[in-house]
Protein backbone atom coordinates (compact mmCIF):
# COMPACT_ATOMS: atom_id res chain seq x y z
CA UNK A 1 0.00 0.00 0.00
CA UNK A 2 1.41 3.40 -0.98
CA UNK A 3 0.02 6.87 -1.57
CA UNK A 4 -0.31 6.17 -5.27
CA UNK A 5 -4.11 6.57 -5.56
CA UNK A 6 -5.11 5.20 -8.91
CA UNK A 7 -8.50 5.50 -10.53
CA UNK A 8 -9.75 2.64 -12.61
CA UNK A 9 -10.85 4.74 -15.55
CA UNK A 10 -10.78 8.41 -16.51
CA UNK A 11 -9.43 10.88 -13.99
CA UNK A 12 -11.96 11.92 -11.35
CA UNK A 13 -10.96 15.07 -9.41
CA UNK A 14 -10.56 14.66 -5.65
CA UNK A 15 -13.14 17.08 -4.27
CA UNK A 16 -11.32 17.12 -0.92
CA UNK A 17 -8.66 19.22 -2.63
CA UNK A 18 -10.92 21.94 -4.12
CA UNK A 19 -10.61 24.25 -1.12
CA UNK A 20 -6.92 23.50 -0.58
CA UNK A 21 -5.77 23.66 -4.19
CA UNK A 22 -8.17 25.83 -6.26
CA UNK A 23 -6.51 24.72 -9.50
CA UNK A 24 -8.11 21.27 -9.08
CA UNK A 25 -11.47 22.84 -9.97
CA UNK A 26 -10.39 23.20 -13.58
CA UNK A 27 -7.26 21.03 -14.18
CA UNK A 28 -6.51 17.42 -13.27
CA UNK A 29 -3.45 18.01 -11.06
CA UNK A 30 -2.46 20.11 -8.07
CA UNK A 31 0.70 22.08 -7.31
CA UNK A 32 1.95 19.66 -4.61
CA UNK A 33 1.30 16.43 -6.46
CA UNK A 34 4.21 14.03 -6.10
CA UNK A 35 3.90 12.81 -9.70
CA UNK A 36 4.05 16.39 -10.96
CA UNK A 37 7.37 17.15 -9.25
CA UNK A 38 8.90 13.72 -9.78
CA UNK A 39 8.24 13.44 -13.51
CA UNK A 40 9.11 17.09 -14.10
CA UNK A 41 12.58 16.35 -12.72
CA UNK A 42 12.92 13.07 -14.61
CA UNK A 43 11.80 14.77 -17.81
CA UNK A 44 14.64 17.29 -17.54
CA UNK A 45 17.26 14.60 -16.85
CA UNK A 46 16.39 12.50 -19.91
CA UNK A 47 18.25 13.10 -23.18
CA UNK A 48 17.04 12.35 -26.70
CA UNK A 49 19.69 9.63 -27.22
CA UNK A 50 19.18 7.96 -23.83
CA UNK A 51 18.16 4.38 -23.15
CA UNK A 52 15.78 4.48 -20.18
CA UNK A 53 14.41 1.74 -17.92
CA UNK A 54 11.04 1.98 -16.14
CA UNK A 55 11.64 -0.32 -13.16
CA UNK A 56 8.29 -1.67 -12.02
CA UNK A 57 6.53 -0.30 -15.10
CA UNK A 58 3.31 -2.25 -14.66
CA UNK A 59 0.33 -1.22 -16.77
CA UNK A 60 0.18 2.09 -18.66
CA UNK A 61 -1.22 3.81 -15.58
CA UNK A 62 -0.45 7.52 -15.78
CA UNK A 63 -2.89 8.23 -18.61
CA UNK A 64 -5.57 7.95 -15.92
CA UNK A 65 -4.42 11.12 -14.15
CA UNK A 66 -5.13 13.69 -16.84
CA UNK A 67 -3.35 15.00 -19.95
CA UNK A 68 -0.51 16.95 -18.32
CA UNK A 69 0.70 14.18 -16.03
CA UNK A 70 0.27 11.72 -18.88
CA UNK A 71 2.42 13.88 -21.13
CA UNK A 72 5.33 14.47 -18.75
CA UNK A 73 5.43 10.84 -17.58
CA UNK A 74 5.67 9.42 -21.11
CA UNK A 75 9.30 9.40 -22.22
CA UNK A 76 8.78 7.21 -25.29
CA UNK A 77 8.87 10.11 -27.75
CA UNK A 78 11.68 12.00 -25.97
CA UNK A 79 14.47 9.44 -25.74
CA UNK A 80 15.97 6.66 -27.82
CA UNK A 81 14.32 3.75 -26.02
CA UNK A 82 12.13 3.07 -22.97
CA UNK A 83 12.30 -0.45 -21.56
CA UNK A 84 9.88 -1.69 -18.91
CA UNK A 85 10.72 -4.31 -16.28
CA UNK A 86 8.21 -5.81 -13.85
CA UNK A 87 7.39 -9.00 -11.97
CA UNK A 88 3.79 -8.66 -13.22
CA UNK A 89 3.16 -9.92 -16.80
CA UNK A 90 0.75 -6.98 -17.25
CA UNK A 91 3.85 -4.97 -18.23
CA UNK A 92 3.68 -6.70 -21.62
CA UNK A 93 0.52 -4.69 -22.36
CA UNK A 94 2.10 -1.30 -21.52
CA UNK A 95 1.90 0.89 -24.64
CA UNK A 96 4.19 3.57 -23.14
CA UNK A 97 7.21 1.29 -23.66
CA UNK A 98 9.33 0.30 -26.63
CA UNK A 99 9.90 -3.13 -25.07
CA UNK A 100 9.07 -4.97 -21.84
CA UNK A 101 10.57 -7.76 -19.74
CA UNK A 102 8.96 -9.91 -17.07
CA UNK A 103 11.35 -10.92 -14.28
CA UNK A 104 11.07 -12.90 -11.07
CA UNK A 105 11.85 -11.27 -7.71
CA UNK A 106 15.60 -11.37 -7.14
CA UNK A 107 16.46 -11.83 -10.84
CA UNK A 108 19.27 -9.84 -12.36
CA UNK A 109 18.18 -6.99 -14.61
CA UNK A 110 18.15 -8.20 -18.24
CA UNK A 111 20.72 -5.67 -19.50
CA UNK A 112 24.46 -5.65 -20.15
CA UNK A 113 26.84 -3.81 -17.85
CA UNK A 114 26.92 -0.01 -18.25
CA UNK A 115 24.23 0.01 -20.95
CA UNK A 116 21.49 2.22 -19.42
CA UNK A 117 21.45 6.02 -19.14
CA UNK A 118 18.60 6.43 -16.64
CA UNK A 119 16.39 4.18 -14.50
CA UNK A 120 13.21 5.51 -12.95
CA UNK A 121 10.82 3.85 -10.56
CA UNK A 122 7.52 5.10 -9.14
CA UNK A 123 5.96 3.53 -6.01
CA UNK A 124 8.17 0.44 -6.18
CA UNK A 125 11.00 0.69 -3.60
CA UNK A 126 8.61 0.01 -0.73
CA UNK A 127 8.05 -3.49 -2.18
CA UNK A 128 11.74 -4.51 -2.46
CA UNK A 129 12.82 -7.58 -0.47
CA UNK A 130 16.60 -7.26 -0.93
CA UNK A 131 17.63 -3.60 -1.29
CA UNK A 132 21.38 -4.26 -1.45
CA UNK A 133 20.97 -6.70 -4.34
CA UNK A 134 18.74 -4.25 -6.23
CA UNK A 135 21.22 -1.40 -5.80
CA UNK A 136 24.04 -3.67 -6.97
CA UNK A 137 22.09 -4.38 -10.16
CA UNK A 138 21.26 -0.71 -10.70
CA UNK A 139 24.94 0.16 -10.30
CA UNK A 140 25.92 -2.62 -12.71
CA UNK A 141 23.66 -1.63 -15.61
CA UNK A 142 23.88 2.17 -15.33
CA UNK A 143 26.51 3.99 -17.35
CA UNK A 144 28.96 6.21 -15.44
CA UNK A 145 27.10 9.49 -14.94
CA UNK A 146 23.73 7.71 -15.22
CA UNK A 147 20.77 8.44 -12.96
CA UNK A 148 18.53 6.37 -10.72
CA UNK A 149 15.28 8.24 -9.96
CA UNK A 150 12.49 7.01 -7.70
CA UNK A 151 9.47 8.14 -5.73
CA UNK A 152 8.55 6.08 -2.69
CA UNK A 153 6.76 6.60 0.65
CA UNK A 154 8.97 7.46 3.62
CA UNK A 155 9.07 4.66 6.19
CA UNK A 156 8.43 7.16 9.00
CA UNK A 157 5.82 9.27 7.23
CA UNK A 158 2.16 8.73 8.10
CA UNK A 159 1.62 6.69 4.92
CA UNK A 160 4.55 4.40 5.67
CA UNK A 161 3.62 3.97 9.32
CA UNK A 162 0.02 3.18 8.41
CA UNK A 163 1.04 0.68 5.76
CA UNK A 164 3.29 -1.18 8.18
CA UNK A 165 0.64 -1.30 10.91
CA UNK A 166 -1.90 -2.91 8.58
CA UNK A 167 -1.30 -6.51 7.42
CA UNK A 168 -0.56 -6.79 3.70
CA UNK A 169 -3.62 -8.97 3.24
CA UNK A 170 -5.83 -6.02 4.22
CA UNK A 171 -4.20 -3.29 2.11
CA UNK A 172 -6.53 -3.51 -0.89
CA UNK A 173 -9.67 -3.41 1.29
CA UNK A 174 -8.35 -0.49 3.35
CA UNK A 175 -7.40 1.49 0.23
CA UNK A 176 -10.98 1.32 -1.01
CA UNK A 177 -12.12 2.85 2.30
CA UNK A 178 -9.55 5.57 3.00
CA UNK A 179 -8.89 6.55 -0.61
CA UNK A 180 -12.07 6.32 -2.71
CA UNK A 181 -10.06 6.70 -5.94
CA UNK A 182 -7.71 3.84 -5.03
CA UNK A 183 -6.08 1.62 -7.60
CA UNK A 184 -7.31 -1.67 -8.91
CA UNK A 185 -6.88 -4.55 -6.45
CA UNK A 186 -4.58 -6.26 -8.98
CA UNK A 187 -2.12 -3.37 -8.59
CA UNK A 188 -1.74 -3.67 -4.80
CA UNK A 189 1.41 -5.58 -3.84
CA UNK A 190 2.93 -6.55 -0.46
CA UNK A 191 5.05 -3.82 1.12
CA UNK A 192 8.43 -4.28 2.86
CA UNK A 193 9.79 -0.76 3.59
CA UNK A 194 13.39 -2.00 3.74
CA UNK A 195 14.94 0.94 1.89
CA UNK A 196 12.54 3.75 2.70
CA UNK A 197 14.49 6.25 4.76
CA UNK A 198 16.78 8.93 3.37
CA UNK A 199 19.70 7.58 5.38
CA UNK A 200 19.21 4.04 4.08
CA UNK A 201 19.00 5.24 0.47
CA UNK A 202 22.17 7.30 0.79
CA UNK A 203 24.04 4.46 2.50
CA UNK A 204 23.01 1.83 -0.08
CA UNK A 205 23.93 3.97 -3.07
CA UNK A 206 26.93 5.61 -1.40
CA UNK A 207 28.73 2.30 -1.07
CA UNK A 208 28.42 1.90 -4.85
CA UNK A 209 29.94 5.32 -5.51
CA UNK A 210 26.79 7.31 -6.23
CA UNK A 211 26.36 11.02 -5.64
CA UNK A 212 23.14 11.69 -3.73
CA UNK A 213 20.59 14.37 -4.61
CA UNK A 214 17.70 12.67 -2.78
CA UNK A 215 15.35 14.59 -0.49
CA UNK A 216 12.16 14.16 1.60
CA UNK A 217 8.91 15.59 0.24
CA UNK A 218 5.42 16.34 1.55
CA UNK A 219 2.93 16.08 -1.30
CA UNK A 220 -0.86 16.33 -1.41
CA UNK A 221 -2.57 14.77 1.65
CA UNK A 222 -3.20 11.12 0.82
CA UNK A 223 -5.80 8.89 2.49
CA UNK A 224 -8.28 11.64 3.26
CA UNK A 225 -11.50 9.59 2.87
CA UNK A 226 -12.55 12.21 0.30
CA UNK A 227 -13.17 14.68 3.18
CA UNK A 228 -11.68 18.21 3.14
CA UNK A 229 -11.32 18.33 6.94
CA UNK A 230 -9.17 15.19 7.01
CA UNK A 231 -7.10 16.52 4.11
CA UNK A 232 -6.49 19.73 6.08
CA UNK A 233 -5.50 17.78 9.19
CA UNK A 234 -2.95 15.77 7.19
CA UNK A 235 -1.53 19.02 5.75
CA UNK A 236 -1.19 20.41 9.28
CA UNK A 237 0.51 17.23 10.48
CA UNK A 238 2.99 17.36 7.59
CA UNK A 239 3.74 21.02 8.27
CA UNK A 240 4.52 20.34 11.95
CA UNK A 241 6.31 16.99 11.64
CA UNK A 242 10.13 16.91 11.41
CA UNK A 243 11.80 16.21 8.05
CA UNK A 244 12.44 12.61 9.08
CA UNK A 245 8.67 12.07 9.13
CA UNK A 246 8.01 13.58 5.70
CA UNK A 247 5.36 11.82 3.68
CA UNK A 248 7.61 10.58 0.88
CA UNK A 249 11.12 10.41 -0.57
CA UNK A 250 12.30 11.78 -3.89
CA UNK A 251 15.28 9.58 -4.74
CA UNK A 252 17.80 10.98 -7.22
CA UNK A 253 21.14 9.16 -7.19
CA UNK A 254 23.81 9.70 -9.85
CA UNK A 255 26.49 7.13 -10.58
CA UNK A 256 29.79 8.97 -10.46
CA UNK A 257 31.66 9.21 -13.76
CA UNK A 258 34.71 6.99 -14.10
CA UNK A 259 37.99 8.61 -13.12
CA UNK A 260 40.26 9.51 -16.08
Amino acid sequence: MTSDSQATGRHVPDKAFHGLFPETRFVSFNRRQDRLLFFSIVDELVGKDDVVVDLGAGRDRFSEFGPHLDRISRLKQRCKRVIGVDVDPVVLTNQALHEAHVVSPGDRLPFPDASIDLIYSYAVLEHVDDPAALVDEIARVLKPGGWFCAWTPNKWGYVGIGARLVPNSMHARLLRTVQPQSRQQADVFPTRYRMNTLGTVRRLFGRRNFESFSFPYNAQPSYNLGRPLIARLWLLFMALAPAGMSQSLMVFERKRPALP
